[in-house]
């Protein structure tokens, strides 16, 4: 089966902030937009920050790897050069990192590289890679 694009619609308090966030510090290419969303060119998905005046109550971390991840989150599998180019751009632009970058289930099945961010709305995003992408959904 083909892998096709997902479609994924967050919430943004401030339409500003998102696109200077998803367009210039992420490098996202800007789609359509209107007074209130904004696509964008999510690594080859369809991405659509809609302003809301509030944004929906956080829900509390889930413990992985002795690590606090932020719930919900979304984010992408990418290669290893992307993310640590990706890692090293927020990093320049001091975007804080929630988790910083690290190896997670080292030496384990569905070893990986992760870090976790979160935008200026407050939408926790993880980006990782995986040394052996055949290893995505790998059981322990």
């Amino acid at each position: 089966m083909q892998l096709r694009p997902f479609h994924l619609a967050i919430p943004v308090t401030d339409l500003k902030s998102a696109k200077y966030f998803y367009g210039t510090i992420i490098g996202c290419k800007m789609g359509r937009s209107d007074s209130h969303w904004i696509d964008w060119d999510f690594f080859g998905h369809q991405l659509v920050t809609h302003l809301v005046d509030d944004m929906p109550k956080a829900i509390r971390p889930n413990e992985v790897d002795c690590k606090s991840v932020p719930v919900p989150h979304f984010g992408l599998v990418l290669d290893e050069g992307d993310w640590s180019k990706l890692a090293n751009k927020l990093s320049k632009h001091n975007v804080p990192f929630e988790i910083s970058p690290y190896i997670r289930f080292k030496g384990l099945p569905g070893e990986q590289g992760t870090f976790f961010i979160f935008d200026p709305s407050g939408n926790a995003l993880e980006f990782k890679y995986f040394s052996d992408l055949a290893q995505l959904f790998s059981v322990n």
